[in-house]
């Protein structure tokens, strides 16, 4: 059989997928399969990287968002020369591969983005896209494009089934955002069958209504040159993102071609052998690549490292006729942040006037963005409520609305709480950037799956949550959280904040700036707090520490944000009648957690009875506290007094759960341990 060597490279990624897959016994061979004319298209024909270096700032970003086809994406990888050697594709889906069973930004080299919960990719290549627009329209100067890499994608239907994806591609239309290129991968098949089951909608009009250019491609398994011609129309149209519908056969060439049968499970070797067979490969052997599609690739690579070194020498003019803005640049991507920017964080003593605590999250946001620049961040409709905005910033728009520019670093996502988590990711995925958004507490719920994706992929992503307990009031138990922050304390590599005062909202960015691979929930009061004796910007790092104590302590009462201060007076009613209570603030159970055995015990002392203060849920609680003032069951609607005083979260109830707790221990004789982990 005589193939171009284009077709000879198609089909050995067919043949491929199904080894890889079947080497497993576990995956997707379908949509590689299908996928397969495409992938090569961008890979080979326009797609700018280096595989020595995959993070060339200007390279053109790749995300596959249907992630359970990753065999396609490594196979890929491997091809083009990144460090994905064959082992690695025969070691698929196995133990601490750097070819897990879907795409992890952290594994594999040249993965720009963690994908497989589906929606996400193409949200998130959103928030690459306009990370493009920000910094070329931030940096670039006549005769300096150091910025203008294009983000590809591939999708299928079930990306385009997920809420996440509507809400971003709706925004990503209205941005305009030009060098966005997604390529549909319409084969009409989910796990359940035919799409004609769920999802009959018109795709096409879909888009067009958003303000996308769209293109079909109607035969996407063989007609190489229809998607190339697409492809380069759509990087011709700069004032919209274009979506390419290319109709694909899933599981092309397989016997069961077409069906649900060839999406989730390997094929069989007898269907493996006549595959191979019919696309001119020896049906026995394995892993099998011709060296002329070796070298097919290993052309487009040199080219990509000509393209990097063209850009680095086009840089290094740059730093000569623009040496600030370079310096900025190569600060930004190496991950540092300003010199001395901690100086900027709000300071405050007692007297100072009581103050909510998303309002002084507004001063520090305010006061950061004069000495952060790559701190950029939005809301999702909620400005006014959330105060993320402070007042010199420009909105990220598209010129023509005259509503802003792409050099604006506030974005207004609209109510589309989880497209906005989703596009965060994507924007701290392209590099350099710091993004936070905000909603309140509650709603960080409709948004979780990315919220959980930016602690997988070690993102440090900020979430700005007011409204943070009953304490919001009468909107009531709808937007009142109980137990969200039991979810995000129970998160691996997420920091929860829940801070008491302006000095603690000041050492809560204080602490999620400086932890560069973690994201932080920062967990916001609607109502005034006062500024308490004894706390400081510095011990937030810790967590914990001990906000005012006493001598001989018999008690002691731990709490977060607005009942810190609640703690405060209770411990003062308490030594008024003889008890010596210690107050412990805790803004922060993680880094709490994190701290030496022996600091932690010297703020939660053994043998002394903790009580935990918080206007949530008492859950998680158990591991600091013998007992518990909070919520068990879902808040009300009322004004914040008549709320506090109904679930006993008053200074009165305290107290009298004191007694009761120290007669209790009294009685019994001793005071257990809590918190231990063994």
């Amino acid at each position: 059989m005589v193939q171009s060597v284009d077709q000879r490279a198609i089909n050995t990624v067919r043949c491929l997928a199904a080894d890889v897959v079947k080497g497993a016994n576990s995956g997707h061979p379908g949509a590689p399969m299908g996928c397969a004319p495409m992938a090569h298209v961008l890979f080979h024909k326009f797609m700018r990287y280096n595989p020595k270096n995959p993070k060339f700032v200007n390279r053109d970003r790749f995300v596959l968002s249907n992630g359970h086809g990753c065999a396609l994406q490594y196979i890929m990888l491997h091809l083009a020369g990144y460090d994905v050697t064959m082992d690695d594709l025969k070691n698929f889906r196995q133990l601490d591969s750097k070819t897990p069973g879907h795409p992890e930004v952290n594994d594999t080299p040249g993965i720009e983005v963690t994908t497989g919960p589906l929606g996400q990719g193409i949200s998130n290549a959103v928030g690459l896209a306009a990370a493009e627009a920000h910094f070329a329209a931030t940096y670039n100067k006549p005769g300096y494009e150091l910025f203008n890499n294009n983000t590809f994608v591939i999708l299928g239907d079930g990306c385009l089934q997920e809420g996440v994806s509507a809400e971003a591609i709706s925004l990503a239309g209205h941005w305009k955002l030009g060098k966005l290129i997604a390529l549909y991968d319409d084969n009409a098949i989910t796990i359940d069958g035919s799409t004609e089951v769920s999802f009959t909608e018109d795709v096409l009009q879909r888009f067009q209504a958003c303000g996308w250019h769209t293109l079909v491609v109607s035969d996407g398994d063989n007609d190489v040159t229809a998607i190339q011609k697409a492809i380069e129309e759509a990087k011709s149209v700069t004032d919209k993102p274009t979506l390419i519908k290319v109709k694909t056969t899933i599981g092309y060439g397989s016997l069961n071609q077409g069906e649900e049968k060839v999406h989730g499970s390997p094929l069989s070797d007898a269907d493996i052998k006549q595959v191979k067979e019919k696309f001119g490969f020896n049906g026995d052997e394995k892993y099998s690549v011709p060296q002329e599609v070796y070298d097919l690739y290993a052309a487009r690579a040199e080219y990509g490292a000509k393209v990097e070194q063209e850009w680095n020498e086009l840089f290094s003019r740059y730093k000569t006729e623009y040496p600030a803005e370079a310096a900025e640049i190569e600060r930004r991507f190496n991950g540092k942040l300003p010199e001395g920017w901690e100086a900027a964080l709000p300071r405050f003593t007692p007297s100072d006037a009581p103050v909510a605590t998303r309002k002084l999250s507004e001063g520090v946001l305010t006061a950061l963005s004069e000495v952060v620049p790559e701190l950029l961040g939005g809301s999702a409709d909620l400005t006014g409520s959330n105060l993320t905005r402070w007042k010199k910033a420009v909105d990220f728009q598209h010129p023509s609305t005259g509503l802003g520019d792409y050099t604006g670093r506030y974005f207004r996502y609209g109510v589309r709480e989880h497209g906005m988590f989703a596009i965060m990711n994507g924007l701290t995925a392209y590099g350099g950037n710091i993004p936070f958004g905000g909603t309140f507490l509650n709603f960080l719920t409709y948004g979780w799956g990315a919220a959980r994706l930016s602690a997988l992929s070690h993102f440090r992503v900020i979430y700005v949550m007011t409204h943070d307990s009953i304490g919001l009031g009468e909107d009531g138990p709808t937007h009142q959280p109980i137990e969200t922050l039991v979810l995000t304390r129970a998160t691996p590599n997420m920091l929860t904040f829940r801070p008491a005062d302006g000095n603690e909202v000041s050492g809560t960015y204080l602490a999620a700036l400086e932890n560069a691979h973690r994201p932080s929930v920062i967990a916001l009061s609607r109502q005034n707090l006062p500024q308490l004796a004894g706390s400081s910007i510095e011990v937030v790092r810790r967590g914990g520490y001990v906000l005012q104590d006493a001598e001989n302590t018999q008690l002691i009462l731990v709490a977060t944000g607005s009942e810190v201060s609640l703690a405060v007076d209770a411990a003062k009613q308490l030594a008024a009648e003889g008890v010596a209570t210690r107050v412990v603030s805790m803004p922060c159970t993680e880094l709490f957690d994190e701290q030496p055995e022996e600091y932690k015990k010297s703020v939660l002392v053994p043998g002394v009875p903790i009580i935990s203060i918080e206007a949530l849920s008492t859950t998680g609680w158990e591991r600091y506290a013998h007992a518990h003032v909070g919520m068990r069951t879902f808040g009300a609607s009322a004004p914040i007094k008549e709320l506090y005083k109904k679930f006993n979260i008053t200074v009165e109830a305290t107290v009298e759960k004191s007694k009761k707790v120290l007669a209790y221990y009294q009685k019994v004789g001793y005071v257990p341990e809590v918190g231990l982990d063994f």
